[in-house]
């Protein structure tokens, strides 16, 4: 009997041993912190890069990542923040599907007293935003094109999504310097989704037009890539193509002489700061509403330093 009652005793002991462990944890801050990642896509390629720099960079701090890919779909996107919010992540980092209709998401995280960290695609009442500014990214990109051209040529354009940030401010940064030369006119404009082989079909259709054009620029790298397989397959090597996001891919393209200029965002610098930012939420911390990752000009003079950054 005395046996009995001294394990008892003993395991009485033990379990309250665990739990004052547990305590004591709980209340000097040592939980680890989750982030949830709510994703719009992993498809495209600077997304990847910004999800796996994401990923590294919260384990190198002892943080925690919860990913969700809405593949594109904003209703699949709210779902997901909600299983987030279930889950119970202490903040979210996202990349908004649509930037013109954020508010349920927005509430739910609000609802959830959770910090709501808005990446790449800047929206309506972001609390905090981190990314580029896209409207001068286009700017940068068109007075390159056209000193390149002399401020006189025939332009064709290449938009992302429709109804995206990037698209829409990356465009009106195009047409500001376009507007500024009576010489340079865009006379081919078209949708390519961001999208390699979507870009690659447009420039096939425009060389097949009979539109007398001198270059193309295009909102992102993937379309740009696309037109330059076109051109390469039409034997045409003298016309200047310019981007934007200085992927790896695209660096290549510069670097062998086929595209002239290309815009390094970087989705490392991108993925770290959000990260930043959401641990500084968390902690209280003062944040800026928008924390601007800048654009850099990639040409031919500097390409090999860009390169190293991806190495």
């Amino acid at each position: 009997m005395k046996k009995v009652i001294s394990l008892v005793l003993l395991v009485t002991v033990i379990m309250g041993s665990l739990i004052g462990c547990g305590k004591k944890e709980e209340a000097s801050g040592s939980k680890k912190i989750v982030l949830g990642i709510a994703s719009n896509e992993y498809s495209q390629k600077w997304m990847t890069y910004l999800n796996e720099r994401t990923k590294t960079y919260a384990e190198e701090l002892g943080v925690e990542t919860i990913f969700t890919d809405a593949k594109s779909d904003s209703a699949i996107q709210l779902a997901n923040v909600e299983n987030l919010i279930v889950q119970g992540v202490d903040a979210i980092l996202i990349v908004m599907v649509d930037p013109t209709a954020p508010e349920p998401i927005i509430n739910a995280c609000k609802d959830a007293g959770i910090p709501l960290i808005g990446v790449n695609r800047n929206y309506k009442d972001a609390e905090v935003f981190v990314g580029s500014d896209a409207k001068s990214g286009g700017i940068m990109q068109m007075e390159y094109m056209a000193n390149l051209l002399g401020n006189e040529g025939n332009i064709g354009l290449m938009l992302g999504t429709l109804g995206q940030d990037d698209t829409i401010l990356r465009t009106e940064g195009n047409k500001e310097v376009i507007d500024k030369y009576e010489g340079l006119s865009i006379v081919l404009e078209e949708v390519g989704l961001w999208d390699r082989a979507k870009g690659m079909e447009i420039a096939e259709n425009w060389l097949q037009s009979g539109v007398k054009l001198d270059a193309i620029v295009a909102n992102n790298d993937e379309m740009a890539i696309g037109a330059i397989r076109a051109l390469e397959g039409a034997g045409i090597k003298d016309m200047p193509v310019a981007a934007i996001d200085g992927t790896i891919d695209a660096l290549e393209y510069v670097k062998n002489g086929l595209m002239d200029i290309s815009l390094f965002y970087s989705p490392f610098r991108t993925a770290e700061i959000s990260v930043d930012a959401a641990l500084k939420k968390l902690k209280g911390e003062e944040v800026e509403q928008f924390v601007e990752v800048p654009f850099e000009p990639v040409t031919s003079e500097n390409v090999d330093k860009y390169i190293a950054i991806w190495e």
